[in-house]
């Protein structure tokens, strides 16, 4: 049996509540992660998973819902002791590696913040010599401590991020679109780095990203965020080869291929929301651990398409 990290419930996320701006950015989605895996969300900008992972380490404080990590209610924690123990066990790489680090500040104290606040260095030389060593863990040189984040180029920033979150030995680490800021040549080095640290530390990942095709590489589980639902969930092979929910079809759709005589023929899929909004609908499951958000009598539509996809690509 795999032990559940993180368990979401009914999170809402909603702004300017009772106003006539209100922004339900997050809407009532339920989801759960398990420990030493990664579960990447994915959908357009805006689609409310960036505020997800943020109100997932409270740093919104969500509307409603419960948030269990480790088996405690992140939402009821109060003092600043204890949430300062939450926030060392989780923490989160920001998507833009050149405003989420202090200009004013050099690379050695950037990634020693965490270590000093939760006083994890005994002086000064084990101080140093924690940062050496995480620096050299994250592919940079132990001399790069003494310059400032100007200095580096976006891949290397995106680094030093990674070197901030680990420094206080965190056990769920929320990646807030990581490589999207960076050079394709470079995303590839990150993920792959990403990859390495969960083995070596045993990580688990909330990956959050645009790209379907990266985000099957690097997860285990995919969830599909559209307007701050979540609409379909299930194992990175199935959602990427399987995909049932007319949103994940318009998504994967919109993958580019290296083949310019497949890219000639291909047909994007728009996606039209043409379901009837006023039936109450939930997270249902079509087939083991592939759920999608449907009213009841939508989940025999939903299975038999995902029977017919399985089919066809038997004959193929």
């Amino acid at each position: 049996m795999k032990k559940v990290l993180l368990d979401v419930q009914g999170l809402k996320q909603y702004f300017n509540v009772g106003r006539k701006d209100e922004v339900k950015a997050v809407d009532d989605i339920t989801f759960h992660i398990y420990e030493g895996e990664t579960f990447g969300l994915v959908g357009e900008s805006g689609s409310g998973k960036s505020t997800t992972g943020r109100s997932v380490i409270r740093l919104n404080e969500p509307t409603d819902g419960q948030i269990l990590f480790n088996g405690d209610d992140v939402m009821k924690i109060k003092g600043k002791k204890d949430l300062a123990k939450f926030r060392r066990e989780v923490q989160m790489i920001f998507q833009d590696p050149y405003a989420s680090l202090n200009p004013r500040m050099k690379v050695r104290d950037i990634i020693a913040e965490g270590i000093d606040v939760n006083g994890l260095a005994q002086n000064t030389q084990e101080r140093n010599q924690r940062v050496d060593d995480l620096l050299r863990t994250v592919g940079l040189n132990p001399s790069h401590g003494t310059r400032y984040p100007h200095e580096f180029s976006g891949g290397q920033r995106q680094r030093i991020g990674i070197a901030r979150a680990l420094a206080v030995d965190p056990k769920f680490i929320i990646c807030d679109e990581p490589i999207s800021a960076l050079d394709v040549s470079i995303q590839a080095q990150v993920v792959n780095l990403l990859q390495d640290l969960q083995a070596e530390h045993n990580l688990t990942y909330l990956f959050i990203a645009h790209d379907l095709s990266m985000v099957k590489h690097i997860s285990d589980r995919i969830g599909v965020m559209h307007l701050g639902k979540l609409l379909e969930v299930g194992s990175s092979d199935e959602v990427y080869n399987y995909g049932v929910h007319p949103y994940t079809e318009s998504l994967l759709s919109a993958i580019p291929l290296p083949d310019p005589e497949i890219e000639r023929k291909r047909k994007r899929i728009k996606y039209a929301n043409t379901l009837d909004p006023n039936k109450p609908r939930r997270m249902q499951e079509i087939a083991e651990g592939h759920f999608v958000y449907a009213a009841d009598d939508e989940v025999a539509m939903y299975q038999e398409k995902l029977a017919a996809k399985k089919a066809a690509a038997k004959k193929a």
